[in-house]
Protein backbone atom coordinates (compact mmCIF):
# COMPACT_ATOMS: atom_id res chain seq x y z
CA UNK A 1 0.00 0.00 0.00
CA UNK A 2 1.59 3.76 -1.01
CA UNK A 3 -0.30 5.28 1.94
CA UNK A 4 -0.03 4.20 5.74
CA UNK A 5 -1.02 7.32 7.19
CA UNK A 6 -3.99 9.54 7.58
CA UNK A 7 -3.02 12.96 9.83
CA UNK A 8 -5.71 15.19 10.26
CA UNK A 9 -4.97 18.38 12.56
CA UNK A 10 -7.44 19.24 15.58
CA UNK A 11 -7.46 22.40 16.79
CA UNK A 12 -3.81 22.91 15.85
CA UNK A 13 -2.33 24.95 12.84
CA UNK A 14 -1.35 22.53 10.15
CA UNK A 15 2.15 24.56 9.63
CA UNK A 16 3.52 21.98 11.48
CA UNK A 17 6.25 19.90 9.26
CA UNK A 18 5.89 16.42 10.70
CA UNK A 19 3.86 14.54 7.86
CA UNK A 20 7.02 13.82 6.33
CA UNK A 21 8.75 11.76 9.44
CA UNK A 22 5.58 10.39 10.00
CA UNK A 23 5.44 8.62 7.33
CA UNK A 24 8.86 7.69 7.16
CA UNK A 25 8.63 6.12 10.61
CA UNK A 26 5.36 4.22 10.02
CA UNK A 27 6.75 2.61 6.72
CA UNK A 28 9.78 1.33 8.44
CA UNK A 29 6.71 -0.37 11.49
CA UNK A 30 4.94 -1.80 9.08
CA UNK A 31 7.98 -3.20 6.69
CA UNK A 32 9.50 -4.38 10.14
CA UNK A 33 5.97 -6.04 11.04
CA UNK A 34 5.40 -7.45 7.96
CA UNK A 35 2.41 -5.11 7.12
CA UNK A 36 3.78 -2.90 4.10
CA UNK A 37 1.85 -5.20 1.46
CA UNK A 38 -1.08 -5.17 3.37
CA UNK A 39 -4.47 -2.19 2.81
CA UNK A 40 -4.01 -1.88 6.41
CA UNK A 41 -3.46 2.35 7.51
CA UNK A 42 -3.60 4.17 10.35
CA UNK A 43 -5.44 7.32 11.29
CA UNK A 44 -3.28 9.96 13.27
CA UNK A 45 -4.50 13.24 15.15
CA UNK A 46 -2.41 15.92 16.28
CA UNK A 47 -4.01 17.87 18.58
CA UNK A 48 -3.76 19.97 21.45
CA UNK A 49 -3.34 19.01 25.61
CA UNK A 50 -6.88 20.65 25.82
CA UNK A 51 -8.10 17.88 23.03
CA UNK A 52 -6.28 15.07 24.61
CA UNK A 53 -7.39 15.31 28.02
CA UNK A 54 -10.91 15.28 27.12
CA UNK A 55 -10.61 12.52 24.95
CA UNK A 56 -8.34 10.94 27.56
CA UNK A 57 -11.25 11.52 30.40
CA UNK A 58 -13.74 10.09 27.84
CA UNK A 59 -12.05 6.96 26.77
CA UNK A 60 -10.23 5.87 29.85
CA UNK A 61 -11.91 7.77 32.39
CA UNK A 62 -8.44 9.75 33.57
CA UNK A 63 -9.23 13.31 33.76
CA UNK A 64 -5.48 14.55 32.68
CA UNK A 65 -3.61 15.31 29.65
CA UNK A 66 -0.89 12.72 28.21
CA UNK A 67 0.98 12.49 25.43
CA UNK A 68 -0.28 9.94 23.48
CA UNK A 69 -3.39 8.00 22.87
CA UNK A 70 -4.12 4.38 21.23
CA UNK A 71 -7.11 3.49 20.08
CA UNK A 72 -6.76 -0.34 18.41
CA UNK A 73 -9.49 -1.81 16.54
CA UNK A 74 -7.92 -5.29 16.65
CA UNK A 75 -7.27 -7.94 19.05
CA UNK A 76 -3.31 -8.99 19.17
CA UNK A 77 -4.20 -12.27 17.45
CA UNK A 78 -5.95 -10.92 14.67
CA UNK A 79 -3.03 -8.98 13.38
CA UNK A 80 -1.53 -11.86 11.32
CA UNK A 81 -4.64 -12.35 9.65
CA UNK A 82 -4.81 -8.38 8.60
CA UNK A 83 -1.31 -9.02 6.49
CA UNK A 84 -3.59 -10.11 3.53
CA UNK A 85 -7.12 -8.98 3.95
CA UNK A 86 -8.35 -7.37 0.38
CA UNK A 87 -9.53 -4.03 1.25
CA UNK A 88 -8.68 -0.88 3.16
CA UNK A 89 -8.80 -1.15 6.94
CA UNK A 90 -7.63 1.07 9.82
CA UNK A 91 -5.64 -0.64 12.05
CA UNK A 92 -6.50 1.66 14.66
CA UNK A 93 -6.33 5.61 15.69
CA UNK A 94 -3.09 7.19 17.11
CA UNK A 95 -3.81 11.03 19.39
CA UNK A 96 -0.76 12.73 19.80
CA UNK A 97 -0.70 16.12 21.39
CA UNK A 98 1.67 18.16 19.95
CA UNK A 99 2.69 20.39 22.69
CA UNK A 100 3.43 17.73 24.81
CA UNK A 101 6.01 16.13 22.26
CA UNK A 102 7.63 19.74 22.73
CA UNK A 103 7.49 19.42 26.65
CA UNK A 104 9.21 16.14 26.68
CA UNK A 105 11.65 16.57 23.89
CA UNK A 106 12.83 19.72 25.95
CA UNK A 107 12.25 17.47 29.00
CA UNK A 108 14.69 14.69 28.29
CA UNK A 109 17.03 16.91 25.89
CA UNK A 110 16.67 15.64 22.96
CA UNK A 111 15.05 16.66 19.24
CA UNK A 112 11.05 17.57 18.46
CA UNK A 113 11.69 14.75 15.20
CA UNK A 114 12.60 12.47 18.40
CA UNK A 115 10.55 12.51 20.44
CA UNK A 116 7.56 13.28 17.78
CA UNK A 117 8.91 9.89 16.16
CA UNK A 118 8.48 7.79 19.42
CA UNK A 119 5.07 9.11 20.26
CA UNK A 120 4.03 7.52 16.44
CA UNK A 121 6.45 3.94 17.55
CA UNK A 122 4.75 3.60 20.79
CA UNK A 123 1.14 4.20 19.42
CA UNK A 124 1.83 1.97 16.30
CA UNK A 125 3.12 -1.05 19.13
CA UNK A 126 -0.13 -0.25 20.98
CA UNK A 127 -2.14 -0.82 18.06
CA UNK A 128 -0.23 -3.79 17.56
CA UNK A 129 -1.48 -5.29 20.76
CA UNK A 130 1.79 -4.60 22.76
CA UNK A 131 1.46 -3.04 26.23
CA UNK A 132 3.94 -1.98 28.93
CA UNK A 133 1.89 -2.98 32.06
CA UNK A 134 4.10 -5.41 33.62
CA UNK A 135 7.98 -5.50 33.23
CA UNK A 136 8.56 -8.11 30.79
CA UNK A 137 5.90 -6.88 28.27
CA UNK A 138 7.59 -3.31 29.04
CA UNK A 139 10.91 -4.36 27.62
CA UNK A 140 9.88 -5.98 24.70
CA UNK A 141 7.80 -2.85 23.46
CA UNK A 142 11.01 -0.87 24.34
CA UNK A 143 13.20 -3.17 22.23
CA UNK A 144 10.64 -3.10 19.30
CA UNK A 145 10.49 0.51 19.37
CA UNK A 146 14.55 1.44 19.34
CA UNK A 147 14.80 -1.29 16.81
CA UNK A 148 12.77 1.10 14.69
CA UNK A 149 14.05 4.68 15.91
CA UNK A 150 18.05 3.19 15.82
CA UNK A 151 16.57 1.79 11.70
CA UNK A 152 15.95 5.18 11.07
CA UNK A 153 18.62 6.58 12.60
CA UNK A 154 16.60 8.83 15.21
CA UNK A 155 18.80 8.77 17.97
CA UNK A 156 18.54 10.08 21.17
CA UNK A 157 20.93 13.00 21.11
Amino acid sequence: MDKYVEIEYLDLDKKIDCEELINKVLEECFKIEGLDKSKIYISITLTNPVNIRKLNKEYRDIDKETDVLSFPMFEKEEIDGLKNIQYEEALGDIIISIDRVKQQAIEYGHSFERELAYMVVHGFYHLMGEDHINEDDKIRMRQKEENILNKLNIVRE
